[in-house]
C-alpha cells in the first residue's frame, strides 16, 4: 500500500473505528474493465479505492452517487454514446433532477490521483470540484463524522490580499496542533486535532486562489474564537454562520 493510502486508512479508522469492515472491494477483473474504459492506466489512488471499497463503501457511501464498477460499466454501455479519452466517469448520480455525475479529468494528474469534476452526460459544461479524489473522500468523511458532530460549528471565508491563501493558512495554524491527514494543494484543507476539526475548499483553478470557504467545529465557542483569532493574524476572517 502506498504511504498516502496507508495514512488515509488510519485516519478513517480514527474517525470511525473498524470502518473497513463495511467495505467491499472490486475484483481484479472489474478494475481491469474500468481501466479499459479509461484507455490508459488508472490513477494509483483510484486503483486503491476500487480494490478496497469499489463495490461498497460502507459508512463512506454517498447518498445518491454510485461509485461501483458495475454502475459505471452499465452507464458506458447504456448512456454514453461517445466516450471521452480525457474524462472518465467514476460516480453515477442517481438523482434525476440534478444528474451531475462525478468524473476524473485524466489529463490533470496530481499526487498519484487526478482532478475531479461534475458534469452531465453529453454536457460540455463542467464544474470543477477537487484536485484529487483522495481529497474529496477525506473532506466528506471529516465533515460527516467530525465537523458536523462536534457541539459548535461556524462557517465562513478566509481571504488573502494577493498571496496563496492556502499557504498563509498553513503558516497561521502551524502552532495550533492540527494534523493534516492527507496532502492537499492550494484549493483544499483538512485539519484535525482532538477538540476541533476544520475543512476548507474552493473550486480548483490554474493559479492559487485568494479565498477559501471554511467550516470549523470544536468543543466550545471560546475554543473556535481562539483558533480564528490566531488565523486572523495572517488572513482576513469572515464568519458567516454559527451553529450551536
Amino acid at each position: 500500500m502506498h504511504p498516502l493510502e496507508d495514512a488515509l486508512e488510519r485516519f478513517l479508522a480514527r474517525l470511525v473505528p473498524s470502518i473497513d469492515a463495511g467495505w467491499e472491494g472490486a475484483t481484479p477483473d472489474e478494475i481491469a474493465e474500468i481501466e479499459a474504459l479509461a484507455g490508459r492506466p488508472l490513477p494509483p489512488f483510484y486503483s486503491w479505492f476500487l480494490a478496497r471499497m469499489g463495490r461498497y463503501m460502507g459508512a463512506l457511501n454517498f447518498a445518491s452517487v454510485d461509485f461501483s464498477p458495475a454502475r459505471i460499466k452499465a452507464c458506458y454501455q447504456e448512456e454514453i454514446e461517445e466516450p471521452s479519452p480525457r474524462y472518465l466517469l467514476i460516480g453515477y448520480e442517481n438523482d434525476p433532477v440534478v444528474p451531475m455525475h462525478t468524473w476524473y479529468d485524466l489529463d490533470s494528474p496530481s499526487r498519484g490521483d487526478a482532478l475531479v469534476l461534475s458534469r452531465g452526460i453529453g454536457d460540455p459544461l463542467t464544474q470543477l470540484e477537487f484536485e484529487t479524489f483522495r481529497e474529496m473522500l477525506t473532506w466528506k468523511a471529516m465533515r460527516n463524522f467530525k465537523v458536523e458532530v462536534l457541539p459548535v460549528r461556524c462557517e465562513g471565508i478566509f481571504k488573502s490580499d494577493g498571496d496563496d491563501v492556502r499557504a498563509q493558512l498553513d503558516r497561521a495554524i502551524e502552532g495550533l496542533g492540527f494534523d493534516q491527514p492527507v496532502p492537499t494543494g492550494s484549493f483544499c484543507g483538512i485539519f484535525d486535532r482532538a477538540d476541533a476539526a476544520m475543512t476548507c475548499s474552493v473550486a480548483p483553478r490554474n493559479t492559487p486562489e485568494q479565498i477559501l470557504f471554511f467550516d470549523l467545529a470544536g468543543d466550545s465557542v471560546a475554543a473556535l474564537r481562539r483558533i480564528l483569532g490566531v488565523i486572523g493574524k495572517e488572513l482576513e476572517v469572515e464568519v458567516e454562520t454559527w451553529h450551536r
